[in-house]
């Protein structure tokens, strides 16, 4: 490596709700780890993946919801600072932790590092309704969009929406609490659209969103870390081949491929928003007017950021802790051609995708490296834990997701 990280300061994985098979932790906790950073990391049990890693010095067994109140939250990961006994760099992995930290910057300042931002900005950001307003007022295209607030408003766009349209929860922050829809879900129909809506109460938690069409699109991923100032330490751009669910979740397989206009917008626009720190961005290429389109802004790091890695050796995490901790981020081209894998979901990605007409016409004919999303030679034990907790449950949890996908008029289907 080029650089050397500051072994004195550890770092500590956020997150809150129950999902112990979450990769990106995992990732973040070896980025950090192989450069000699002390690894902490919050955790549902002492059985998760992230717990077995080799890097991790000590996992924090605190089991959340998401859904509890921030002050018991904030109070909760304190008791956390005094125990690790110094000041480390927050990792939040969800948006729950990335909205609390930045709202409550105040009160954890003393016992942690982590990028300062406006404390609004990153729960408009993790917002449905936020985003797409921010895109609207800065220029930034993204898929027209109602937001309903009443089953009548529901009925009245029925009547003149085209079908398909998507359905998302509004605020991604209280998906746990109340979710309208289980993820990002296709409809149909007028029809299929009233038959949910009746169970969404007299005020939707939901946005009805235009969707486009998978056979006329490619999506598009950007990872980067922005200083104070909101310039880029890192930006890396690449390719989604898949995901679980198909065409709506996380990232099963994905490329590293270089788009300049493409970094350029995502630059442009966290300079306009003032953001700092790290950032997760989904975006759609409609090949029918030739636009990006803006489909999610995750304010945290995301789970497949280990694709992406420049010539020096840096990552976004990497870059945040040299950052924060007054390192120079050293500078460097992306290593275009790399491939992501997440083992346990891109099987069954791979046979949904077959018949689904979706292609990728920027994704390289042959990788120039893969990086294993829970396999690593120097650190099995994530991997082997992963499949001791995946092959009942999540066999179970394919299969209905599967079935979901397979249903007409509410198909989890494409963002």
């Amino acid at each position: 490596m080029p650089f050397e990280a500051d072994r004195d300061v550890p770092g500590l994985i956020v997150k809150f709700g129950d999902y112990p098979l979450h990769h990106g932790g995992v990732g973040a906790i070896r980025s950090l780890g192989r450069l000699g950073v002390p690894m902490y990391a919050i955790t549902e049990d002492p059985y998760t993946p992230a717990a077995s890693s080799r890097y991790l010095r000590r996992a924090f067994v605190w089991p959340t919801t998401g859904a509890e109140e921030p002050g018991r939250l904030v109070e909760g990961m304190l008791r956390i600072g005094r125990r690790i006994g110094r000041p480390a760099v927050l990792i939040p992995t969800d948006e729950e932790a990335a909205v609390l930290i930045a709202e409550h910057q105040d009160e954890l300042a003393g016992s942690f590092l982590f990028p300062r931002v406006d404390p609004a900005l990153p729960r408009r950001l993790a917002s449905k309704q936020g985003l797409h307003e921010l895109c609207v007022e800065h220029g930034i295209a993204s898929p027209s969009a109602a937001f309903p607030e009443s089953y009548d408003e529901i009925a009245a766009f029925a009547d003149t929406a085209r079908f398909p349209v998507v359905a998302k929860n509004r605020e991604a922050f209280v998906r746990r609490r109340r979710p309208a829809v289980n993820g990002t879900t296709r409809i149909a129909t007028r029809e299929g659209l009233l038959t949910l809506a009746r169970d969404w109460g007299e005020q939707p938690g939901v946005i009805l969103q235009e969707y486009l069409p998978r056979e006329e699109a490619e999506d598009w991923i950007v990872h980067a870390c922005f200083d104070a100032d909101s310039a880029p330490l890192a930006l890396f751009t690449g390719v989604k081949v898949r995901s679980w669910p198909p065409h709506a979740g996380m990232t099963a397989n994905a490329y590293v491929v270089d788009n300049p206009e493409l970094a350029d917008l995502a630059a442009r626009f966290i300079k306009q928003i003032g953001f700092s720190g790290i950032i997760d961005l989904d975006l759609r290429f409609d090949r029918r007017d030739g636009q990006y389109k803006l489909l999610d802004f995750n304010p945290r790091m995301g789970a497949q950021f280990r694709l992406f890695e420049n010539e020096a050796g840096v990552d976004v995490v990497r870059a945040m802790h040299l950052n924060l901790t007054g390192r120079p981020v050293p500078e460097g081209e992306q290593r275009a051609g790399h491939r992501y894998i997440v083992e346990n979901i891109d099987l069954p990605a791979l046979l949904a995708y077959r018949r689904s007409g979706y292609t990728t016409p920027h994704a390289p004919a042959r990788a120039s490296g893969t990086e294993l999303a829970w396999l690593a030679g120097d650190d099995p034990m994530p991997f082997l834990t992963m499949l001791a907790r995946f092959v009942r449950p999540g066999a179970k949890h394919l299969y209905q997701l599967w079935r979901t996908h397979r249903r007409g008029s509410s198909t989890t289907a494409t963002k």
